[in-house]
């Protein structure tokens, strides 16, 4: 055995090689790596839910269904991608905290890009029956397999390389992917659907979205080729091989740091469901009180594109005041917005004006990137190096099984009627009577990220590696092995 294995190297201390790069130069290759694949699967997702939205599904999978019963079923499935992404979460976790970020970045991205391209493929219900409805759910799995593993992986490449008094700031990138890809998705979709008839559109337009992927996927992964782990993973995987030790992470994380686990997990609660609200639930409640798609899209986009600059904006502004007064503000702000949403919302029905839906997104995303922007900080500052991957994917995919992937249809089940496809606007049921329950259930997610912060301790210009030196873990195998 080593010296080094008898005398583990004191991990208190940072060494040169374990310091952030200095270099502009370098982060911003990381920052486009760490986007790149957020920009790709965040593209994909809200393709997808746009889709189930607008009600292709009901119409290419569930036909036969009413307007209702073919909206829950459709976000159904769209759940189910949800529902993958702890288990992608974990396993690209571990192998992430083993042999490191950037590898499986690579193959994430992938993984996402294939199954997306082949939903585009897939035939109708009418020309292979249900068999195509258990394909798309075997597909939309895969995606959310990926998904989960992805998020974990480009948030720590870029906050692992970050500067301590600039992470929040730095970290945010991977979060402007989501909006970004959101934003590409919108553009497509609104084309889509402007120049094209509905026909048209329900029959192949929709298909074509989804292959347009394949071209996002290529360029994302090619981009990721070009970066490396940071030094602080570096020297944390060397200090685990001289230590000999065979820990399995996800086992150390709920052993050693339960109480971060469950403040990130309720942070990362009402958040999640207030941007699956505001994103793909409103564009069916706004559909559904008859208000046509194209111009839903087109605002949409407008939302979309203004959180892309707020996000670093706000990051910024938690290196310098602390994570912990962003977020809550974003969580407080979250329960009134339950009530207040939908108040806009309506009131472009009311008053024949665009102009308060759209105020009703913008709010919504202004909102959400309070709390969307400070996270990846947030996270990776309450665990150490070797188990940050597993710890982060676990506290952002599990919790996401029982909030954003049940948001939209907790929501289509409270609001009541939902119009069918082509039913004329004067003969749409209203739904205002109805959407106070789904402003009471974001509300109380809301107050449930609230209470996750106020338990948050906060990290604001904490050391990786001081974090490291705390690791319960490393104590105890350095006694062992000495």
């Amino acid at each position: 055995m080593s010296d080094l294995s008898k005398n583990p190297p004191a991990v208190g201390t940072v060494s040169a090689e374990a310091k952030p790069p200095a270099g502009w130069g370098k982060l911003r290759r990381i920052v486009a790596a760490s986007m790149a694949g957020t920009v790709v699967e965040w593209y994909e997702f809200f393709v997808y839910g746009t889709a189930v939205a607008l009600g292709v599904f009901n119409v290419v999978f569930f036909p036969g269904e009413t307007a209702k019963t073919g909206l829950i079923y459709g976000f159904s499935t769209y759940a189910i991608g949800f529902i993958a992404r702890p288990l992608g979460g974990i396993v690209f976790g571990h192998f992430g905290d083993r042999i490191g970020r950037k590898t499986l970045l690579q193959l994430s991205i992938l993984i996402v890009g294939v199954a997306t391209f082949l939903m585009g493929c897939i035939p109708s219900y009418n020309s292979i029956g249900y068999a195509a409805a258990v394909i798309l759910v075997v597909l939309r799995f895969i995606q959310g397999f990926a998904v989960g593993g992805e998020w974990g992986g480009a948030v720590l490449l870029i906050s692992e390389h970050a500067p301590n008094d600039k992470r929040a700031f730095y970290g945010s990138f991977p979060q402007v992917g989501v909006p970004l890809g959101n934003f590409i998705a919108t553009v497509v979709m609104l084309v889509l659907n402007a120049v094209l008839t509905q026909d048209q559109f329900y029959s192949w337009g929709w298909r074509v979205a989804f292959w347009l992927s394949a071209v996002i996927v290529l360029i994302g992964w090619w981009i990721r080729r070009s970066v490396e782990d940071a030094p602080i993973f570096k020297a944390a995987q060397q200090r685990e091989e001289q230590l000999e030790s065979n820990r399995i992470a996800f086992i150390d994380v709920f052993k050693h740091y339960p109480r971060q686990i469950i403040v990130s997990m309720l942070v990362r609660a009402g958040e999640n469901v207030l941007y699956y609200t505001v994103v793909t639930f409103s564009i069916t409640y706004l559909t559904g009180v008859g208000i046509p798609a194209v111009p839903i899209l087109g605002f949409m986009l407008i939302a979309h594109g203004l959180e892309i600059f707020w996000i670093p904006l706000v990051a910024s502004w938690a290196d310098r005041i602390g994570r912990r007064p962003i977020y809550l503000i974003g969580a407080l702000g979250m329960i009134g917005y339950a009530w207040v949403g939908f108040l806009l919302f309506d009131g472009s029905r009311n008053h024949g004006s665009y102009l308060w839906f759209t105020l009703g997104l913008v709010l919504g995303v202004f909102i959400h990137g309070l709390m969307y922007s400070v996270q990846p900080a947030l996270m990776s500052e309450m665990f150490p190096t070797k188990i940050r991957y597993t710890a982060v994917s676990i506290g952002a995919q599990l919790t996401s099984v029982f909030s954003g992937s049940i948001a939209p249809l907790i929501g289509v089940a409270l609001l009541g009627n939902v119009a069918a496809k082509g039913t004329p606007v004067d003969e749409i049921t209203s739904a205002n009577s109805t959407w106070g329950w789904v402003a009471v259930y974001i509300a109380a997610m809301g107050l449930v990220s609230v209470i996750g912060t106020l338990l948050y301790r906060e990290t604001k210009g904490q050391d990786l590696a001081e974090v490291d030196a705390a690791d319960p873990r490393l104590a105890k195998t350095a006694n062992r092995v000495g």
